[in-house]
């Protein structure tokens, strides 16, 4: 008995432990107007450390579902009436673009593929252009896939973006977008917020219970929408929660990666980085043809195709005054393409090739 109670103890230390050098990063990436923050600063800290001493760390996977259930509630408040019109206007658009930016990616991890003798399931996975988390999640659920180089290849290619953007646009004269875009001061959580709050926990469990591809993402997403359409006016949460949910999020993705399992580290990280900004590039190129053949601001269509995190690119969006709900749309579609259907399709076709086990 003590020694169980020992252990529970310890892990309870080492849990404290992890959040506070998570804490800190976020705080010094902060202090260094580093974008994303309380993301990116859990994820280099938490790495480092646990790269030096991985017995002193400890976090539970079910704690980042607290962190994805309050970033699927920030996705759907974004699917508003108006960022639905959207979608459905540019639908097509939306499925040539993203297939387009899809089927580079391919292309590019056959490349790196066959330079760097990296299976190609964990190529293709480290090249698609979701979201981060959404990514590493399928990542996880497929076997045979090497998880470290997907997570190190997505965390390359997010800080490209959301460092290389805000300084782009600031290039087109939009200062603004280069600004820390996370102290907008948030309206007052209501009874609505808190009520759908509730309903998304609920649902989150019960889509896990089912089965549902990424509960704790997309049901707080679907469930938040479904509530603002039957008139709940649910409202932003403070950004000290969303910079709480960041953390939780940034120590899961900090300790899946394990730098010591890459295989010829040098060459990973290069042709990780050259593949990031390859398909940077080519999503930059794709925003500028898009803008040419709708009429849209530039910045509006570099963001809606940026192949990121929705709530980053919504965040400078806001920030810069571009159209969120085109913003939104665009990246809300690309990642609800990615899990409802190519995620199934690449799972059918790699299992039917051989290329990754059942």
């Amino acid at each position: 008995m003590e020694k169980e109670a020992y252990k529970m103890k310890e892990k309870g230390l080492k849990l404290l432990f992890t959040l506070g050098v998570a804490w800190i990063g976020g705080l010094l990436f902060s202090k260094l107007s580093i974008p994303v923050p309380w993301l990116l600063g859990p994820i280099a800290f938490v790495l480092i450390g646990s790269t030096i001493k991985r017995s002193l760390f400890y976090w539970p996977k079910q704690i980042k579902s607290v962190g994805m259930i309050v970033i699927g509630y920030t996705i759907g408040l974004a699917l508003t009436k108006d960022a639905v019109t959207a979608i459905g206007h540019q639908l097509p658009y939306m499925f040539g673009m993203t297939m387009l930016l899809i089927l580079l990616s391919a292309a590019v991890a056959f490349l790196v593929s066959k330079v760097s003798n990296t299976n190609y399931p964990t190529a293709l996975l480290a090249s698609i252009p979701g979201g981060m988390t959404q990514i590493i999640l399928m990542a996880e659920e497929m076997k045979g896939v090497n998880l470290t180089i997907v997570t190190v290849t997505q965390t390359i290619r997010l800080m490209l973006i959301v460092i290389g953007m805000p300084l782009i646009l600031a290039g087109l004269g939009e200062s603004s977008a280069a600004q820390n875009v996370s102290n907008a001061i948030q309206p007052h959580i209501n009874y609505p917020t808190v009520i759908v709050l509730i309903l998304c926990v609920i649902f989150s469990f019960l889509g896990k219970k089912i089965k549902f591809p990424t509960a704790f993402l997309l049901v707080p997403a679907l469930v938040t929408a479904i509530a603002q359409g039957f008139g709940m006016q649910a409202v932003d949460l403070p950004p000290s929660t969303l910079q709480f949910a960041q953390v939780l999020i940034g120590i899961n993705i900090g300790l899946m990666m394990r730098p010591g399992e890459l295989e010829n580290k040098t060459k990973t990280l290069s042709l990780a980085f050259f593949s990031g900004m390859l398909i940077f590039i080519t999503a930059m190129f794709l925003g500028i043809f898009f803008a040419e053949i709708n009429n849209f601001d530039l910045p509006t269509a570099l963001l809606s195709l940026a192949p990121g995190g929705m709530d980053q690119m919504g965040a400078i969006a806001h920030a810069i005054h571009a159209d969120l709900s085109m913003v939104a749309g665009y990246q809300v579609f690309r990642a609800f393409f990615i899990l409802f259907i190519i995620q199934p399709v690449l799972s059918y076709i790699l299992q039917k090739k051989g290329l990754i086990s059942k």
